[in-house]
């Protein structure tokens, strides 16, 4: 399985996770010209941008670690373009990490990770 069929397999199982948690899952791959967001959810009245890290091992850190200062500004800036084009104004927002473990069959859901 080459690196984007691990992506796309981790995104697929997050998005079940939410699902099972009462996430209303609104956009999934949400892609626009200067950046991604691989799931946008509604949960407990919040619009919640989420970034999805698989690793198979941790040989070179955890999912999340990967999560660097371009990366949110990149999601960041994504999230303001949806939110105003969507007239999400007056919703709260946060920013989550799901990590998905594939080995340990385990996930790690960061809330408010950024």
């Amino acid at each position: 399985m080459n690196n984007k069929e691990k992506g796309d397999l981790g995104e697929c199982i997050a998005c079940e996770y939410l699902l099972e948690k009462g996430a209303e899952v609104l956009e999934s791959k949400y892609k626009i010209k200067s950046g991604e967001i691989d799931i946008i959810a509604k949960i407990d009245n919040e619009l919640v941008f989420i970034e999805v890290k698989s690793r198979s091992n941790i040989k070179f850190g955890t999912p999340s670690e990967s999560v660097n200062y371009k990366k949110i500004r990149k999601i960041v800036d994504t999230s303001k373009y949806y939110i105003l084009k969507n007239n999400l104004y007056n919703i709260p927002i946060r920013f989550d990490v799901i990590e998905v473990y594939f080995n340990e069959n385990k996930i790690n859901h960061i809330i408010n990770a950024f």
